[in-house]
């Protein structure tokens, strides 16, 4: 023999099928000649190849272990011997099952669906039950999925004799290469409906209508997703279904604003009241729920204190959004905004004036400095501390 095969591919001859594939497949990655341009690379692929294609195959390699001609006369110089497949080739580069091999089932599993679903922010916060309708596939009551008139049944294909796929073989300058695709007759299938339902057309399901209860949770925030194991999509051939995502967009509120589980808010008062100090009142997102404004207040009560500037924060502790994943609620900031009065009459400009004689204010000093960034919520960290 002019080439020792278990050298050509770097093993021992006690090498087993598995060290057999690895090797090879080590050795077609670096030598075949679409990534290897050196003049002898299509030559040394053809080699390992052949000597892949004898020792992979246990009666080849009985008769090669013993001296003889595994090629039983052809020679073994003739490409890849009868028909080398490609598949391994595939398998060699993309690892294995990187090429179709035997029929495809038709029972597949359905794909996801998504479904979005408006809510107001009482309900975000507290959490709510939604009836939704949905509009997915689902089994074909006629042929309970098999896609088949009632009577009959899948018949084996007669291109591919139930394979799923056929074969070709082509002529290359490395021998004979013999390439799988699915059968097109079947779609790779193996078995043909030749008398399908009437209902699903053979698919094994139909477009249906139907109705879901979805329990959003208190604490869910704009663009959240609830997942609904197996509400999705009926797979072909009545499989198994995907799943459904129900995607929560919170609508705008009149008032509030919400970030994370805090709520925030501004409320105007008259100079004269941020300067005596006064108590206002809030509505509560619990008054807007027709299930919880008997139980819960109505408003809730908030001290200004005196000399209150505009834009300070009063922090309201456990009035904001309940906390999807912990316990107890987040807190309401209200921002002051101080009313300069305007329109004043005689009698009210000269009570002022007094005012600001008795508080040496009738040329008041300036103070110049940074404008303050951030809103309401970025007043939150220095209301805390």
């Amino acid at each position: 023999m002019a080439q020792d095969y278990y050298e050509l591919l770097g093993v021992t001859r006690q090498a087993t099928p598995e060290e057999l594939k690895k090797a090879y497949r080590k050795l077609a990655r670096r030598l075949h000649p679409d990534v290897n341009d050196a003049p002898d690379a299509a030559e040394r692929f053809k080699e390992v190849s052949q000597a892949y294609e004898v020792l992979s195959d246990p009666q080849k390699r009985a008769v090669y272990d013993r001296g003889g001609d595994p090629f039983g006369g052809r020679g073994m110089g003739g490409g890849f011997g009868q028909g080398f497949s490609f598949d391994d080739i595939m398998d060699a580069f993309f690892g294995q099952g990187a090429s179709s091999r035997g029929p495809r089932s038709r029972v597949q599993r359905g794909s996801d669906a998504l479904l979005r679903v408006a809510i107001t922010l009482a309900d975000a916060a507290f959490g709510v039950t939604r009836e939704l309708k949905v509009d997915t596939a689902v089994v074909c009551d006629v042929c309970a999925g098999s896609g088949a008139r009632e009577g009959s049944e899948p018949v084996t294909c007669g291109t591919c004799h139930g394979h799923g796929e056929v074969q070709s073989v082509q002529r290359s300058l490395l021998g004979d290469i013999r390439t799988s695709r699915p059968c097109p007759t079947c779609h790779g299938f193996g078995t043909v409906v030749p008398d399908p339902c009437q209902e699903c057309g053979g698919d094994g399901r139909v477009r249906a209508r139907r109705s879901i209860t979805v329990n959003i949770p208190a604490g869910v925030d704009d663009g959240n997703r609830i997942q609904l194991a197996g509400e999705g999509e009926v797979g072909p051939g009545g499989g198994p279904a995907g799943d459904l995502y129900v995607e929560v967009r919170v609508q705008r509120h009149e008032f509030f604003t919400r970030k994370s589980d805090q709520l925030a808010c501004q409320v105007t008062v008259p100079m004269t009241a941020a300067a005596l100090g006064t108590r206002i009142e809030i509505p509560t997102l619990e008054s807007e729920r027709a299930d919880l404004a008997d139980t819960a207040p109505s408003t809730v009560p908030i001290d200004v204190p005196p000399g209150t500037q505009s834009g300070e924060t009063i922090v309201v502790r456990g009035q904001g959004v309940t906390r999807l994943r912990g316990s107890g609620r987040g807190d309401l900031v209200v921002q002051v905004v101080v009313e300069t009065p305007s329109g004043l009459d005689e009698r009210q400009r000269e009570l002022l004036l007094e005012l600001a004689r008795l508080r040496d204010e009738e040329r008041p000093e300036t103070v110049v400095s940074h404008a303050h960034k951030g809103g309401v919520f970025g007043r939150i960290r220095d209301a805390f501390k």
